[in-house]
């Protein structure tokens, strides 16, 4: 029986997650893993990570924030971690007195205290309301980092430390970002445990590692297609 034209895109759909999972598997492994082993530093010192995006990463964002108030796996004391998203009184109160482009900046400037972290997820990296957060987090000493769709984008250049996803579609993007999202958690645990390979643990690759754990300009880890 011949493919029907929604078989064939299905196929399509999944030969393009498949080829960005291994991208991230490549490519991205050793930037998620620093990313846990700093709020794995962050976190127990009594610091918070916020998490902000709009549509399906704001779900994304809030799917990680759970996993670090709740559990991922194993048992664990709970964390400090808000999706900025999820106020949605603030949300609203903000975009009607200041403006859509504000919901998240006025938030990390109410939240974020230097050394917290600001995760923002997004796409395009185009998004007014993430850039304007950004650059209010900086600003405060809280450190940004950005998951993202194809680089450039002027949210991984806005951001201290990016990793983006190199796929054809917002949906294949957003499925790579939620593979991501529960490394990140993997590798947060494991640095809690003490159970991270040695050579991974406590240290940023190579091309991010500076003083404080912080870049003085974006590093952006981007995984992409081989010609």
């Amino acid at each position: 029986m011949s493919q029907t034209p929604a078989h064939a895109a299905a196929h399509q759909h999944c030969q393009s997650l498949q080829n960005a999972l291994q991208r991230l598997r490549v490519q991205g492994l050793d930037q998620l893993a620093h990313w846990g082993h700093r709020l794995a530093a962050v976190l127990p010192a009594g610091g918070r990570l916020l998490a902000a995006g709009n549509g399906g990463s704001a779900a994304q964002a809030q799917h990680l924030t759970a996993e670090l108030v709740g559990r991922y796996r194993e048992e664990r004391a709970a964390y400090s971690a808000i999706a900025l998203h999820a106020e949605t009184s603030s949300v609203t109160a903000i975009g009607n007195d200041y403006g859509f482009e504000h919901v998240f900046a006025r938030q990390v400037a109410a939240h974020g205290r230097d050394g917290d972290v600001l995760l923002l997820l997004s796409t395009s990296g185009r998004s007014a309301n993430l850039l304007s957060a950004a650059m209010t987090a900086r600003a405060a000493g809280v450190e940004v980092w950005a998951l993202t769709g194809p680089s450039p984008n002027a949210l991984a250049e806005a951001a201290d430390q990016a990793l983006c996803i190199d796929a054809d579609s917002a949906a294949t993007v957003q499925e790579a970002h939620l593979v991501a999202v529960h490394l990140l958690c993997e590798s947060f645990d494991a640095a809690l445990a003490g159970k991270a390979p040695a050579a991974s643990a406590g240290t940023a690759p190579a091309a991010v590692r500076t003083a404080g754990g912080k870049s003085p300009r974006p590093v952006v880890s981007a995984l992409r297609r081989t010609p």
